[in-house]
Protein backbone atom coordinates (compact mmCIF):
# COMPACT_ATOMS: atom_id res chain seq x y z
CA UNK A 1 0.00 0.00 0.00
CA UNK A 2 1.06 3.60 -0.42
CA UNK A 3 1.33 6.27 2.26
CA UNK A 4 2.10 9.97 2.03
CA UNK A 5 5.18 10.66 4.17
CA UNK A 6 6.97 14.02 4.15
CA UNK A 7 5.08 14.99 1.00
CA UNK A 8 6.16 11.85 -0.88
CA UNK A 9 4.19 8.74 -1.79
CA UNK A 10 5.99 5.79 -0.21
CA UNK A 11 5.27 2.06 -0.44
CA UNK A 12 4.69 0.62 3.03
CA UNK A 13 3.26 -2.45 4.73
CA UNK A 14 0.12 -2.29 6.86
CA UNK A 15 2.40 -1.72 9.88
CA UNK A 16 4.12 1.22 8.19
CA UNK A 17 7.43 -0.44 7.29
CA UNK A 18 8.83 0.74 3.99
CA UNK A 19 8.94 -1.93 1.32
CA UNK A 20 11.45 -0.14 -0.94
CA UNK A 21 14.57 1.11 0.83
CA UNK A 22 15.51 3.24 -2.20
CA UNK A 23 12.58 5.55 -1.40
CA UNK A 24 14.06 6.45 2.00
CA UNK A 25 15.65 9.81 2.77
CA UNK A 26 16.25 11.87 5.91
CA UNK A 27 13.00 13.85 5.57
CA UNK A 28 11.08 10.58 5.58
CA UNK A 29 13.04 9.43 8.65
CA UNK A 30 12.19 12.67 10.45
CA UNK A 31 8.49 12.23 9.61
CA UNK A 32 8.38 8.59 10.74
CA UNK A 33 10.25 9.51 13.93
CA UNK A 34 7.73 12.30 14.63
CA UNK A 35 4.89 9.77 14.18
CA UNK A 36 6.60 7.78 16.95
CA UNK A 37 7.07 10.85 19.19
CA UNK A 38 10.84 10.92 18.60
CA UNK A 39 12.91 13.96 17.69
CA UNK A 40 16.04 12.71 15.96
CA UNK A 41 19.37 13.82 17.41
CA UNK A 42 22.93 13.14 16.28
CA UNK A 43 22.92 10.02 18.50
CA UNK A 44 19.80 8.72 16.76
CA UNK A 45 21.46 9.28 13.38
CA UNK A 46 24.56 7.34 14.45
CA UNK A 47 22.38 4.36 15.35
CA UNK A 48 20.29 4.69 12.16
CA UNK A 49 23.46 4.85 10.04
CA UNK A 50 24.74 1.69 11.74
CA UNK A 51 21.42 -0.11 11.16
CA UNK A 52 21.39 0.87 7.49
CA UNK A 53 24.99 -0.23 6.99
CA UNK A 54 24.25 -3.62 8.53
CA UNK A 55 21.13 -3.94 6.35
CA UNK A 56 23.10 -3.11 3.19
CA UNK A 57 25.69 -5.73 4.20
CA UNK A 58 22.86 -8.25 4.77
CA UNK A 59 23.79 -8.68 8.43
CA UNK A 60 20.84 -9.77 10.62
CA UNK A 61 20.03 -7.31 13.39
CA UNK A 62 19.09 -7.92 17.00
CA UNK A 63 19.00 -5.74 20.08
CA UNK A 64 21.95 -7.70 21.49
CA UNK A 65 23.99 -7.13 18.30
CA UNK A 66 23.26 -3.41 18.37
CA UNK A 67 24.23 -3.30 22.05
CA UNK A 68 27.58 -4.91 21.24
CA UNK A 69 28.18 -2.72 18.16
CA UNK A 70 30.22 -0.08 19.97
CA UNK A 71 27.82 2.51 18.55
CA UNK A 72 25.30 2.38 21.40
CA UNK A 73 24.74 0.20 24.45
CA UNK A 74 21.40 -1.48 25.09
CA UNK A 75 20.36 0.96 27.82
CA UNK A 76 20.89 4.00 25.58
CA UNK A 77 19.24 2.20 22.65
CA UNK A 78 16.08 1.85 24.77
CA UNK A 79 16.35 5.52 25.77
CA UNK A 80 16.67 6.67 22.16
CA UNK A 81 13.85 4.43 20.88
CA UNK A 82 11.67 3.77 23.97
CA UNK A 83 8.78 1.87 22.39
CA UNK A 84 9.96 -1.39 20.76
CA UNK A 85 13.47 -0.05 20.02
CA UNK A 86 14.56 -2.38 17.22
CA UNK A 87 11.20 -2.26 15.48
CA UNK A 88 10.99 1.54 15.76
CA UNK A 89 14.60 2.17 14.75
CA UNK A 90 14.40 -0.08 11.69
CA UNK A 91 11.12 1.56 10.64
CA UNK A 92 12.71 5.03 10.90
CA UNK A 93 15.80 3.77 9.04
CA UNK A 94 13.58 2.64 6.16
CA UNK A 95 14.47 -1.02 6.55
CA UNK A 96 11.77 -3.46 5.35
CA UNK A 97 10.38 -5.60 8.17
CA UNK A 98 11.95 -9.03 8.29
CA UNK A 99 9.63 -12.02 7.99
CA UNK A 100 11.02 -13.34 11.28
CA UNK A 101 10.25 -10.07 13.12
CA UNK A 102 7.29 -10.23 15.50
Amino acid sequence: MDKMIAGKTISVTEEGFMTDFTQWDKTIADAIAAENSITLTSRHWEVLDYIQTEYKNEVPLSIRKIGKSGVVDIKEFYQLFPMAPLKTATKIAGIPKKVSCI
